[in-house]
């Protein structure tokens, strides 16, 4: 099995991923995680060094490298990866996709702490600014998002909630 997350930042994909490897005995992968250490420099040193075209290539060259080694895992995709150089197509062709549904608000919360970490949402400097941000983000990528065939539309998504939808799909399918 390979079970792909996709959605928003700060959504808990890299959180929810592991727990959800754990259960299905697979590797887990964190594709941002797997970027850095392939190209030995953090997210905000590529986007800042090489801008958001070269890490975007190296994001499509990188999944794509995962997809095709790991027989089974559970993969945290990046919140972008499935916008760009066709990765959806990627994702949806080679295993199942679930689409995180966060509210904003709740991914405000869970982002300011970190936005500073994050190159998208690095120069933002308050939560209302942030929760701009996020709304307008989520415009463009939610056409992406929504292709996904599994999706967990709550605040918080468990392991648990998540295999009953992969259950109920893999009956269905």
């Amino acid at each position: 099995m390979k079970l792909y997350l996709i959605g928003m930042p700060g959504a808990g994909k890299s959180t929810l991923g592991r727990a959800l490897a754990l259960a299905y005995e697979v590797p887990f992968v964190d594709l941002d995680e797997e970027i850095v250490r392939r190209e030995q420099r953090s997210i905000s040193e590529l986007f800042a060094r090489e801008g958001e075209e070269y890490f975007r290539q190296c994001e499509a060259d990188v999944l794509r490298d995962v997809v095709a080694r790991y027989p089974a895992l559970v993969l945290a995709t990046g919140g972008g990866t499935p916008c760009f150089h066709h990765n959806l197509k990627v994702l949806l062709e080679t295993g199942l996709t679930l689409y995180l549904s966060v509210p904003v608000p709740e991914l405000v919360r869970r982002l300011l702490k970190s936005a500073a970490t994050r190159p998208l949402l690095a120069a933002l400097p308050d939560a209302q600014t942030l929760e701009t941000r996020l709304h307008e983000t989520l415009a463009v990528r939610q056409q992406f998002y929504d292709r996904a065939p599994l999706c967990c539309a709550a605040p918080v998504c468990s392991a648990a909630m998540v295999r009953q939808l992969v259950a109920r799909y893999s009956t269905t399918a």
